[in-house]
């Protein structure tokens, strides 16, 4: 088992614990069968981003709460220290670098798309946000069936409580930022 796939299994343990839910109730809630709750919080299953998304959204926490150890006071997050997720068969890859805290409400992630690479996010909690800067290449967001084009140096923010898609149409590595803002 790897480092981010122990710490999703204990943190993902430790907050259905902590809220009292069943391994049912969790399912429920995040439309994840029971079992493979049951084999993610005992190490014997490696999730995906999509999987993760909708236990995070099914028990209204952050996606790094999930994957994150709590911080301490001043962190230095050094390049080979983040443990970056794939989809896409690799073609959509996430590098989580500041995780969600109660009291600042937000997340932070740079994002790196290959050519034709492509994620479908469902949508997020009620009230969340994303915002985007695209620093290379060129990315397509879509919200609700209409397109956003944007190149480098353009940035964008709307409301993630809808599916969206994050689609690289350009020949090129898309490379953007991603800060995500959840409500109390």
């Amino acid at each position: 088992m790897d480092d981010i796939q122990l710490i999703f299994a204990r943190n993902l343990k430790a907050i259905r614990e902590r809220e009292k839910l069943s391994l049912e109730k969790v399912s429920q809630l995040s439309g994840v069968s029971k079992a493979m709750i049951g084999q993610i919080e005992r190490g014997e299953s490696s999730p995906t981003l999509t999987t993760i998304w909708k236990i995070a959204n099914g028990l209204k926490v952050s996606f790094t709460e999930l994957i994150h150890q709590p911080q301490a006071e001043i962190e230095l997050i050094l390049g080979n220290d983040i443990h970056a997720l794939e989809e896409d068969n690799g073609k959509y890859i996430v590098y989580p670098h500041f995780p969600f805290q109660k009291d600042s409400r937000f997340e932070i992630y740079s994002i790196e798309i290959k050519e034709n690479g492509t994620l479908h996010a469902e949508a997020h909690r009620e009230g969340t946000e994303e915002y985007l800067t695209v620093f290379d290449g060129e990315l397509i967001i879509r919200i609700q069936s209409k397109d956003y084009r944007l190149a480098s140096g353009d940035a964008i923010r709307f409301k993630a409580d809808r599916p969206h898609t994050y689609i690289n149409p350009g020949k090129t590595l898309t490379r953007l930022s991603m800060t995500i803002y959840y409500p109390h």
